[in-house]
């Protein structure tokens, strides 16, 4: 079966928009049942329902036993059962079946990857399911950010997978006269994978880091060994199963891409990094377990951990809706996201319209805002969804007893699931000079602080890029000469920053094939979702030459 040729349309339309940095999905990014085959949806639901308490096949080797699992929703253990294996037996697996696959064409590995990708679409109300269930996204998130949003930085990856091969020719005659001689030379170039790539996904949203890793890996020749969090196992063992149908599907060994679970109570991760196979690691996490990684020097590796995300609040022609943009972003999957906003600077004084509100006032106006977003509880549970970790419940609970506290958490009442583990977000006021806003507070925590004037905001919220890490960063102003400013004391900072977003999409999202997610020049990660540095070291090139 040719799948490159099956695909290779899509994948042009995909490179034409990476081109353009235009807007672009060729994936379906809405549930409604008329998008979707009839009962696609009630089929995804069983297919969940019907895995609950049961075992996911065919993910590599291993003893099938019990993962962590327990659903953020109904607080009951999800019961399935993965093959848990060893470290030597899963490098053993993915080294046996690599040979073929790493002397294959570039379009055959391509292909392999864009017909994955697509039986990945076909299966997306199971992710939904999966996803919302161990993670605790609302629905809505799980079915569009873990699904249509995830693929195509899936898709983004093989594109730009296939411009890095596509740039080495495969043969060139050489022809050159030193002195009276003249050297013909017949010189061929050969692609060589690095080798086993193992890709570290994060639990509170496996699918975005993880796709990109695993066909940017796949399709430049390198098997792969998943590693899902203990608490979110079921998206990405789906997602396994389906790679490896397709490679199999293709005439390849399927143990080219092999699930590794583990429990929290005896990790593997360490295993993996530090085994002598291993070439390449991706890793979606915590900045100290992502330093580590980076401090080696026999591994190429790739992080995205987390950073201190800031908004400076100059101004606004319509400050409501700033304040309505920045709470809905604040409460969207419980401040989950790695792109949420965590630290409001605001100063003495603030541009509303016509008239300088002072900062008292805005900052009462923002806690306003997130009650309003949250005072509905069907609203919320479509917005905040639930926590994904009880560790996080506990922490925001602790930092409710700041004294400083603008506004306490609670947990929401969600229609469908009551026993469902929720937090509204805290809203903590903290000094300029503060240590409390300065590290990531994962999950519904943010900080407002105050500063005398808007260049102090704009300096701290850089400083703190460099320092700390930034990924997504947002400023607010009417001011044309401060707005250059701010555009540009971010990017010395090696930060991207959005400037006065109150549209209809989150402030959060990030559009694959337009934009450049993480630096790499902050602490926040070291590599970009997605551009050319992501692909590219992944394979290597050596050559031969025969003199004619």
């Amino acid at each position: 079966m040719n799948f490159y040729a099956r695909h290779q349309a899509r994948l042009d339309a995909a490179d034409a928009a990476c081109r353009a940095r235009a807007a672009y999905t060729p994936f379906i990014e809405s549930p409604s049942g008329k998008l979707h085959p009839d009962g696609a949806k009630a089929r995804g639901l069983a297919w969940f329902e019907g895995v609950r308490g049961g075992r996911v096949e065919d993910t590599g080797p291993g003893v099938f036993a019990v993962a962590d699992e327990r659903s953020p929703f109904d607080a009951e253990p999800l019961g399935v059962s993965y093959a848990f294996g060893e470290p030597d037996a899963i490098f053993g697996a993915v080294t046996r079946a690599w040979p073929e696959w790493r002397r294959a064409t570039p379009e055959a590995r391509l292909g392999v990857c864009l017909e994955a990708l697509d039986r990945l679409a076909a299966a997306i109300f199971e992710n939904t399911f999966a996803t919302m269930h161990t993670t605790g996204q609302a629905f809505m998130m799980a079915f569009a950010g873990s699904g249509a949003n995830s693929l195509d930085r899936g898709l983004e990856a093989i594109v730009y997978a296939r411009r890095a091969m596509a740039d080495v020719v495969s043969e060139a005659s050489f022809v050159r006269r030193f002195g009276a001689n003249e050297v013909r030379l017949d010189k061929r170039y050969r692609l060589v994978p690095r080798g086993v790539a193992i890709v570290i996904a994060c639990g509170s949203y496996p699918a975005w880091n993880a796709y990109p890793a695993l066909f940017a890996n796949l399709a430049t020749g390198n098997p792969v060994i998943v590693k899902p969090h203990p608490a979110t196992v079921l998206p990405v063992a789906r997602a396994v199963q389906i790679v490896r149908g397709a490679i199999a599907d293709a005439g390849f060994d399927p143990d080219l891409v092999v699930l590794a679970p583990d429990h929290a109570s005896a990790p593997i991760t360490n295993a993996l990094v530090d085994h002598d196979a291993t070439a390449i690691v991706d890793f979606t996490g915590s900045p100290t377990y992502g330093a580590r990684l980076e401090s080696r020097a026999d591994r190429l590796v790739f992080t995205e951990t987390a950073g201190c995300n800031a908004v400076v609040l100059d101004g606004a022609s319509d400050l409501d809706a700033v304040l309505d943009a920045l709470a809905r972003s604040l409460c969207l999957f419980s401040g989950q996201m790695c792109t949420t906003p965590q630290n409001v600077f605001v100063p003495r004084t603030v541009r509303d319209g016509d008239r300088a509100a002072p900062y008292a006032e805005v900052r009462d106006r923002l806690v306003a805002a997130i009650d309003r977003v949250v005072a509905d509880p069907r609203v919320a549970a479509g917005v905040c969804g639930a926590l994904h970790s009880p560790v996080t419940a506990e922490r925001v609970d602790a930092l409710a007893a700041s004294p400083r506290v603008l506004r306490a958490p609670s947990p929401y009442a969600h229609p469908e699931y009551p026993a469902a583990r929720t937090r509204t977000p805290l809203l903590i006021e903290d000094d300029v000079d503060g240590t409390a806003h300065q590290a990531e507070q994962f999950g519904p925590v943010a900080f407002v602080v105050p500063t005398e004037d808007r260049e102090t905001a704009l300096a701290a919220a850089t400083s703190e890029a460099q320092r700390f890490g930034a990924i997504a960063s947002y400023a607010y102003s009417t001011d044309p000469a401060f707005v250059a400013r701010i555009e540009d004391a971010f990017f010395d900072a090696g930060a991207s920053v959005g400037i006065n977003l109150i549209g209809h999409a989150p402030l959060n999202y990030t559009a694959a094939y337009s934009d450049y997610h993480v630096t790499g020049l902050n602490p926040a990660g070291n590599a970009c979702l997605t551009d050319l540095a992501f692909v590219a070291q992944r394979f290597r090139i050596v050559q031969s030459k025969t003199e004619l």
